[in-house]
């Protein structure tokens, strides 16, 4: 949910510094991240989700630093021509996936960055244009691809047998009614093919419409239709192997003291970022029979900066309601050889 800032150079750091969007997207947690990461002069940094630049900007005015900005929406590299222009020859701008970085960077003649931080999910300017289909706020084709390719949202739900649609909308939308919503999903692509965003939420809407108040007393004002288009879009666009490829990207490429500031928006991204630097930090916790303990056999690739993850503040969230479920983890590398992809952790 990155987006641009105005200029500043005062309180380089951005801490406590109150940031004004240059268009009316506010990005979130900006002067944690920028504080997490220490801009310094003469140092590399990785956006790896450059959005509208909100934190590429920030980066840049701190201090007289590099940026590779990484997106794989060509909208927001074509968004941001004119900011790397401001900033010739200290912004460059890559079309591609931030799980890539080390070989985008690699092919550029860069080995090793000072940071890299990435905002996941799906970015404000996405979910403002109605034509991304992303959103049911307001009516629109029924997209989800974050850069324009492959197959789309509606050739899912118009596509895919019950069963594996309500495994989807469940394992990534953590949907209690999945299989209702899969259920009449597939009667009403009976009658016609799903081809908007606004068709697709009143058939939700009318399968899992909420009671009124939650168990503790609370009016529930999530939109019934949030967890499937969450649970479609990630699978659309891959979003949570992209995201552990970034993960082992980062650790790679990072140098010895560099700093990692990965902001998450819902659980299921932000427990693979805890569970990856806690166990790659040495700080994983033993083992159960649920979920057997790890042996690393390799010597801690990172170094954790604060236990719990930030949030928001009070202020923040009211200023920004987008921001209300947004968790920001940091760690700093160590100088021990990177562990390899996820998913060889214990490999000699």
């Amino acid at each position: 949910m990155a987006a641009a800032v105005s200029r500043r150079r005062s309180n380089p750091t951005g801490a406590g510094a109150e940031a004004v969007p240059a268009n009316g997207h506010t990005p979130v947690l900006l002067d944690s991240v920028i504080a997490a990461l220490e801009p310094r002069t003469g140092a590399v940094y990785i956006d790896g989700t450059l959005g509208a630049g909100g934190y590429t900007s920030a980066l840049l005015e701190a201090t007289d630093c590099i940026v590779w900005a990484i997106d794989r929406d060509p909208d927001a590299i074509a968004r941001n021509s004119e900011l790397a222009a401001t900033y010739g020859g200290r912004l460059h701008l890559i079309s591609g996936h931030f799980g890539d970085m080390q070989t985008l960077l690699a092919d550029r003649g860069v080995s090793a960055v000072d940071g890299v931080t990435l905002d996941l999910g799906v970015s404000s300017m996405q979910i403002d244009d109605p034509a991304r289909g992303f959103a049911f706020s307001q009516d629109g084709p029924l997209d989800m691809r974050m850069d324009q390719a492959g197959p789309s949202a509606a050739d899912l739900v118009n596509t895919v047998d019950e069963s594996e649609l309500a495994d989807i909308i469940h394992g990534y939308g953590e949907e209690r009614l999945a299989r209702r919503i899969a259920r009449a999903i597939v009667a009403a692509r009976a009658e016609a093919p799903i081809e908007t965003t606004g068709r697709l939420a009143d058939i939700v809407r009318a399968v899992a419409t909420p009671r009124k108040r939650s168990r503790k007393g609370r009016e529930n004002k999530i939109d019934p239709a949030t967890r499937t288009f969450q649970a479609l879009r990630i699978k659309v666009n891959d979003e949570l192997a992209e995201l552990e490829r970034g993960l082992g990207a980062a650790e790679a490429i990072l140098k010895p003291g560099g700093r990692l500031a990965i902001v998450s928006f819902h659980s299921l991204e932000d427990r693979r970022v805890k569970v990856f630097l806690r166990q790659r930090s040495g700080n994983e916790g033993r083992g159960s029979r649920h979920r057997p303990e790890v042996t690393a056999r390799h010597a801690p690739a990172w170094r954790l900066l604060g236990r719990r993850a930030i949030r928001p503040s009070d202020a923040e969230m009211a200023r920004n309601p987008r921001a209300r479920s947004a968790r920001l983890r940091v760690a700093e590398r160590t100088d021990a050889p990177s562990w390899g992809p996820i998913g060889e952790e214990t490999a000699a």
